[in-house]
C-alpha cells in the first residue's frame, strides 16, 4: 500500500499539463497465485527492451496533457510468446503515441506462465490484466478518465491476452474487467494446432495441454454478444502468427454482430509494432485512431 500511495503523489505533484509517466504496482497487498521462489526479474535492454520471470507485475501509467486529453484508455500488453516481453517495442512506445492523441497509455507488465514465482501459470497473465483494468477505472477521476472509455490493445501474445480478456466472462470480477474496445495487433487468438503460434501454447498451455483447456483459450470459440467492439491488423506473410488467427475472430465477430474493422496487409511479416519506417505498416496507427473516434461518436 505504501508503494502504491507514493506512486499516487507522484501524480499530485507532477500532473500540470504535461504527459506524465508511474509506475504503480498490481497488487500491493499480495500477489494472487503465486509462490516464494529465488526467481529474480530479467531485464535486457539491448535493442528491444526484453523482460523476463516478472515478479511483482505493475501498470506504467502515461496521461497525456490534461488540454488535449479525450478522457480515453488504453491498457497495453507487449507481446513476447508469453516467454518474455518486448517491454518498449510494443508497449511505452504504443503509450507515447497514444499521448500525442490525448488518449493514455497503461502499460501493463503482466507475469509470465513459465515463472517459478507462480503456481497456475496460464492463469497469472489474465489476473494481471483483469486487475489492471479494475485499477485504471478506480483511478478515473484521479486521471481524468471516463470509466466507459477504456480499452485493451495486445501485440501477439499480447494480442491473445487482449482477447482473453475480451470474451471470458465467468465471473463478477471478469465482468468489471470488461474492456471497452479492443485493438489486436497480429495477435495470437487460438490455441489449436492448425492456428496457433506453437511456442505461445506451449508456453502458456504446456507441452501437452487439456483439449478443454485449449477449447477455452481459444478465444474465436469464446465470442458472444459481450464480446466488446474490435480493430484487427495482421499481415498476410506472417510467419510466426498466421493471418488466420485475425480471420477466425473477425468471422466469430462478424457472426455475433460485434462491430469490428480489419486491415490485412500483404507484406509485413510480424512484430512491426508502429510499422515505423514502412510506408504501408505506419498507416495502421492512424486507422486505429479514426476508428476509435468513430466509435466514441457512434457511442455518444
Amino acid at each position: 500500500m505504501k508503494k502504491q500511495l507514493l506512486g499516487l503523489i507522484f501524480f499530485s505533484v507532477f500532473y500540470s499539463g504535461f504527459s506524465q509517466h508511474a509506475s504503480l504496482p498490481l497488487w500491493p497487498e499480495g500477489v494472487p497465485n503465486s509462490q516464494p521462489s529465488a526467481e529474480k526479474e530479467v531485464a535486457d535492454a539491448g535493442g528491444i527492451l526484453w523482460i523476463t520471470q516478472v515478479q511483482e507485475p505493475e501498470i506504467q501509467v502515461f496521461l497525456p496533457p490534461e488540454n488535449i486529453s479525450t478522457g480515453q484508455a488504453v491498457v497495453i500488453c507487449p507481446g513476447g510468446g508469453y516467454q518474455g516481453l518486448a517491454f518498449d517495442w510494443e508497449g511505452t512506445q504504443i503509450a507515447k503515441w497514444l499521448n500525442t492523441k490525448g488518449i493514455a497509455g497503461i502499460v501493463l507488465k503482466y507475469r509470465l506462465p513459465s515463472s517459478a514465482s507462480v503456481k497456475v501459470g496460464y492463469a497469472a497473465p489474465l489476473q494481471d490484466v483483469q486487475k489492471a483494468m479494475r485499477m485504471v477505472r478506480s483511478h478515473s477521476e484521479d486521471w481524468n478518465l471516463a470509466r466507459d472509455k477504456v480499452g485493451v490493445i495486445g501485440f501477439s501474445a499480447g494480442g491473445h491476452l487482449a482477447s482473453t480478456l475480451g470474451t471470458h466472462f465467468e465471473n463478477e470480477d471478469s465482468q468489471a474487467s470488461r474492456p471497452d474496445f479492443m485493438a489486436l495487433i497480429y495477435p495470437v487468438i487460438s490455441m489449436k494446432n492448425e492456428l496457433t503460434h506453437q511456442g505461445s501454447r506451449n508456453a502458456l498451455l504446456g507441452q501437452s495441454p487439456d483439449e478443454d483447456l485449449v477449447e477455452s483459450f481459444s478465444n474465436e470459440t469464446r465470442v458472444s454478444e459481450k464480446t466488446p467492439p474490435t480493430f484487427l491488423i495482421h499481415a498476410t506473410d506472417d510467419e510466426a502468427v498466421p493471418v488466420e488467427n485475425s480471420l477466425a475472430f473477425y468471422t466469430a465477430l462478424k457472426d455475433n454482430d460485434i462491430p469490428v474493422e480489419m486491415h490485412i496487409y500483404p507484406e509485413g511479416g510480424h512484430g512491426f509494432s508502429l510499422g515505423t519506417g514502412n510506408e504501408l505498416l505506419q498507416s495502421w496507427p492512424e486507422l486505429f485512431y479514426t476508428w476509435l473516434k468513430n466509435l466514441e461518436e457512434e457511442k455518444d
